[in-house]
């Protein structure tokens, strides 16, 4: 039963994430992969809420962490997708977009799960 509701929920989140990226405009070869950057730190965020607020939760008998942070998170965010577009920018010789492009998803995305603790804590 819990592999099919992370299966489930993993179908979700990539479902969520898709309805993100072709909500938003493309990034032209060169710019800023901002959907790709935007569910990444929603993800750190929603993560850290999830892992503080749901301990000793479940969901039809199953852990509620693992359905939500690994099945509904782990689908809507993507590592995969931000190293291969980070790989691009370089090969297209946008390598200042492309150091931004690091930067700025390791440091939101720290400050969105921090974010998320402190959230996690208030809302438990």
């Amino acid at each position: 039963m819990l592999a099919l509701l992370v299966a489930l929920g993993g179908a979700a989140g990539t479902l969520l994430r898709f309805g993100v990226a072709t909500a938003m405009p493309p990034p032209s070869p060169t710019g800023l992969p901002v959907p790709t950057l935007l569910v990444n730190v929603l993800g750190s965020l929603l993560l850290s809420v999830v892992a503080t607020t749901l301990e000793g939760r479940s969901v039809l008998g199953c852990d509620a962490r693992l359905v939500f942070g690994t099945g509904v998170l782990g689908g809507f965010t993507t590592y995969s997708t931000f190293n291969l577009e980070t790989l691009r920018l370089l090969d297209r010789g946008a390598h200042g977009t492309a150091l931004g492009y690091v930067a700025a998803t390791v440091l939101l995305s720290l400050v969105g799960g921090y974010a998320g603790l402190r959230l996690g804590e208030a809302l438990r």
